[in-house]
């Protein structure tokens, strides 16, 4: 057709390599494993030990809630817990907010 451009001749496709598919599969599976030991089963284990020290919750114990609020636990409830952050100022927050639990004289060296 053209002097500068050749004429383009379909050619036959290169012969699939065998196992090819079984490559493929384990290869996700591979990247599926290493997904859930990275990311998912970390995640989950600290939403555990989360659960525990919110459950754990006494009347007395000083946490750093996170929104960065430090005070001394006065009353529990199934959601919500007072805390004293200051002298007779007491905050209420929901029980999830517990970033930390503080050792005890924590709150009188801040």
């Amino acid at each position: 057709m053209n002097g500068l451009i050749s004429d383009a001749w379909a050619q036959s496709a290169p012969a699939a390599a065998p196992g090819g598919q079984l490559q493929f599969a384990l290869l996700m599976v591979a990247f599926v494993a290493l997904f859930y030991f990275m990311l998912i089963r970390p995640q989950q284990k600290r939403a555990r030990e989360h659960q525990n020290l919110v459950s754990k919750l006494a009347v007395g114990d000083e946490v750093v809630t996170t929104g960065g609020l430090l005070g001394k636990v006065t009353e529990v409830g199934d959601t919500f817990l007072t805390l004293e952050v200051a002298d007779n100022v007491r905050v209420k927050v929901q029980k999830v907010q517990v970033a930390q639990l503080m050792p005890k004289g924590t709150l009188k060296g801040a």
